[in-house]
């Protein structure tokens, strides 16, 4: 890449990207020489929630790394096909990877929050990274609007100062939560954000994903179920043959047809709960 390529080097904007669309094109991902996708197309719906069901080793988590490009951080990742946001092709060589994940944020399978830092710090790390800076008002402004949008404000807002890590699993996924929405995504993945918490902590963060499809697209990988059945507009069933055959899109629809009246036995096969 040139000096001027470098200067022209696009960025994804707030408003590039209002009313955004997801859409997966022919997506195969690689580990090495290894095949872990194939050839997988699928659009996903603004404003709703999204989920990746399937056996394990089908790909789920590797299709949800590709959508904010953090698969390829991975020594020796990499992609054929591609991912549009609103149109923009998220895999253009001039679109820098650190703009695509200011606007698709990622919230992982345990909560992460930097041990180190406040609650408050933790809500407020991704926009330091971001190097943006803030009037003290404002920033608080931001956390308290952050953590209410996780629905965790009433159990943190006194005591901002303490460990993040001082909290329960479930309000560490939260906070996890409200550091991602602190940054104004449009896209919010999950990986099974809820695998690791009781079923209290569980139903808590599922009602959050409810809240946050008003504002949010939200795509999550789950191996529950019922999880997918009670949260998710649109369902994507993915397998694999056997052992070593990359990962495939089955069947994506409706959840309610997916768990109701699938089109494909291999779909009905699994929801049903008689492999995987």
């Amino acid at each position: 890449m040139t000096a001027t390529d470098m200067m022209t080097q696009p960025t994804l904007t707030t408003d590039a990207i209002q009313g955004q669309k997801l859409a997966i094109l022919g997506l195969s991902a690689f580990y090495g020489d290894f095949l872990a996708l194939s050839e997988i197309s699928l659009s996903i719906e603004p404003r709703a929630i999204t989920a990746f069901i399937g056996p394990s080793g089908c790909g789920k988590s590797t299709l949800l790394r590709t959508i904010n490009r953090m698969h390829e951080v991975t020594p020796g990742a990499s992609v054929a096909g591609s991912i549009r946001l609103d149109g923009t092709d998220l895999y253009d060589t001039r679109i820098d990877p650190v703009s695509v994940r200011r606007r698709i944020g990622m919230v992982f399978q345990r909560p992460n929050p930097f041990p180190t830092m406040s609650i408050k710090e933790n809500v407020m790390a991704g926009i330091k990274l971001q190097h943006r800076h803030l009037a003290k008002s404002d920033a608080e402004d931001l956390v308290e609007l952050s953590l209410r949008a996780a629905n965790l404000w009433d159990s943190v807002k006194d005591r901002l100062n303490k460990p993040g890590a001082s909290l329960s699993g479930g309000q560490q996924q939260r906070l996890c939560i409200a550091r991602v929405i602190a940054v104004e995504p449009d896209v919010i993945l999950m990986d099974e954000p809820c695998s690791a918490l009781d079923p209290i902590s569980t139903a808590a963060i599922e009602d959050l994903m409810l809240n946050l499809r008003r504002d949010y697209t939200v795509v999550i990988v789950t191996h529950n179920m019922q999880q997918a059945a009670r949260v998710s507009d649109k369902t994507a069933f993915f397998t694999v043959e056997a052992t070593g055959e990359p990962g495939r899109l089955v069947e994506y629809d409706n959840t309610a047809t997916i768990f109701s009246n699938p089109s494909m036995k291999a779909t009905e096969d699994y929801v049903a709960g008689r492999f995987g």
